[in-house]
């Protein structure tokens, strides 16, 4: 049986590594900045015991007095019970060893098997150089009503930890593909401001902006799939924020394969959001 946690904890899979020790001090910032509760996980490992006392200490000293720190230590598939906790989770940070795509399709990864089924959004702490300041948040969005949770996340993350702002909106079809306009990097010219693509993306951000006066907020449109504008430069932002909707149709068993794409290509932390506004997930 899968224990426990504290409805809208910040649950870590701590497993030794430095990979491991990365995604750990990410998530002891958030609960800090949160005030929400921390669990450190350890799942089926020999030295399950010392490895999470040790993250447990480690995660004390990083966080106020305040914030509870529990230590979890359970055996079984770590992709189940981490899903399993994602119901009552409100956050699920890993590590990531950045194997890269077909490494990873041959070994199976477990932080490729819960961004695809967790029911609370996950982290995927990937290496990059976290002495260097990057851009702030990226996200990318198709606009529709999908997207707010996806939106929501991003702005509340980018408030808490005072970051600016870019929304993509990746655009993919027959037409753009025909006449070549394909600018698959963030930093490539917008192709056409004032369209109908534009429109409806900052029709789709009106009220997180008057939520969130305090983020500073630029909207982009890209013509591309979302793996590669978001996974393309990714080393310059601090977090990349994806979507995932539910796995209840084939095109959307296609998103939740280019949001898994998104984390083995990125160079930084990327966060994938499930798709909260419907039941089926």
């Amino acid at each position: 049986m899968t224990p426990q946690v504290a409805p809208g904890s910040i649950v870590l899979a701590a497993d030794g590594s430095q990979h491991g020790a990365r995604a750990l001090r990410w998530a002891a910032r958030q609960a800090s900045l949160r005030s929400r509760p921390l669990v450190v996980l350890t799942v089926d490992d020999r030295d399950g015991l010392r490895i999470n006392t040790e993250a447990c200490d480690q995660a004390r000293a990083l966080v106020p007095p305040h914030i509870e720190v529990t230590a979890l230590v359970t055996t079984g598939d770590a992709r189940e019970v981490l899903v399993d906790l994602s119901e009552e989770a409100h956050l699920l940070v890993l590590g990531s060893r950045g194997r890269g795509p077909l490494r990873t399709l041959v070994l199976g990864s477990v932080s490729a098997a819960v961004c695809k089924l967790a029911a609370c959004p996950v982290v995927v702490c990937r290496p990059h150089d976290e002495d260097r300041d990057g851009r702030g948040v990226l996200v990318g969005v198709d606009a529709t009503p999908e997207s707010l949770t996806v939106l929501e996340f991003a702005y509340a993350h980018a408030s808490f930890n005072d970051l600016p702002l870019t929304i993509v909106h990746c655009v993919w079809d027959v037409v753009a593909a025909v006449a070549g306009l394909r600018n698959v990097s963030v930093d490539d010219v917008d192709l056409g401001e004032g369209d109908e693509a534009h429109v409806v993306l900052a029709e789709s951000v009106a009220g997180f902006a008057e939520r969130y006066p305090d983020v500073p907020t630029t909207l982009r449109v890209a013509h591309g799939l979302v793996d590669e504008v978001l996974g393309s430069r990714s080393d310059a932002w601090d977090i990349v924020v994806v979507g995932r909707h539910p796995l209840d149709t084939t095109i959307r068993m296609v998103t939740g394969s280019l949001a898994v794409a998104v984390v083995e290509q990125a160079h930084t932390t990327v966060a994938v959001v499930p798709d909260l506004t419907r039941a089926t997930s």
